[in-house]
Formats: C-alpha cells, sequence, structure tokens
C-alpha cells in the first residue's frame, strides 16, 4: 500500500511541476510580463519534477531508497510550518491553507512510513541510513 501511495503521490507532483511551468510561462507572455520570475518558477518546476521522478522511483525499492521519500516527507512538512506561519503575518493568502490538508498528510505518511519499512529512527533516516545497525 505505501509503496503505490508513494508511487501515485510522485506522478501527482509532475502536475505539480507542469503547473509552475504554465505559470511561469504565463507570467512571461503577459501584458506586462514580471521581472525576475520566470527563471525561478521554471527551476522549481524542474525541481518538483525531479523529485517526482524520485518518488517514483524510490517506489520500486522501498527498503534502500526510504530516505528519498523521508526527506520528501520533511519538504512537505516544512510547507506546512511555513503555511502556519506565513498565513497569520500576512505574508501568504488564506487559501494556502488548503495545503495543510494535502501536504500534512502525505508529509507524515512519507515519514512514518520510511521509519517503519526501515525500522530506522528520525537520525539514521535523516543520515540517509536505511537499516538500524
Amino acid at each position: 500500500m505505501l509503496q503505490k501511495f508513494v508511487w501515485w503521490t510522485g506522478l501527482s507532483d509532475f502536475l505539480v511541476g507542469a503547473g509552475t511551468w504554465a505559470g511561469a510561462i504565463g507570467i512571461a507572455m503577459a501584458a506586462e510580463p514580471l521581472k525576475g520570475q520566470f527563471v525561478p518558477l521554471i527551476t522549481l518546476g524542474t525541481f518538483l519534477m525531479m523529485a517526482a521522478a524520485l518518488l517514483m522511483w524510490s517506489s520500486h525499492d522501498m527498503t534502500n531508497r526510504a530516505p528519498v521519500f523521508f526527506w520528501q516527507g520533511l519538504v512537505r512538512l516544512s510547507a506546512i510550518c511555513a503555511v502556519l506561519y506565513a498565513v497569520p503575518n500576512l505574508l501568504a493568502e488564506s487559501w494556502e491553507y488548503w495545503l495543510l490538508a494535502i501536504d500534512l498528510p502525505i508529509g507524515l505518511v512519507y515519514v512514518f512510513g520510511a521509519m517503519k519499512v526501515t525500522g530506522c529512527s528520525i537520525p539514521q533516516l535523516l543520515a540517509c541510513k536505511t537499516a538500524p545497525n
């Protein structure tokens, strides 16, 4: 079940990367393009697609590649922390709270799933260990 979850959520990240590219293209094609947006958005979209590919790859050998989805879980949980700080401090829009519903459960499944698959603790997974010894 975890294997399919990691694979499908990885696949969905390709859509997020493509959406980020679409946003970059939309900004570039606007009547008055915003400077300084195109390159970071294209780069971010490409990074998201790389993460998607790594998640799908890691799902084929969960034990040995657990650090990949463990670290992706930490990325998602850091996004949650950022939203919880940013929205009340007017650094983000309130609609961004919806990320909590998506990234929190996925992040927790990745982190605890990696711990279960490997038997490793959080510090061991932080060090990219795949066996508790």
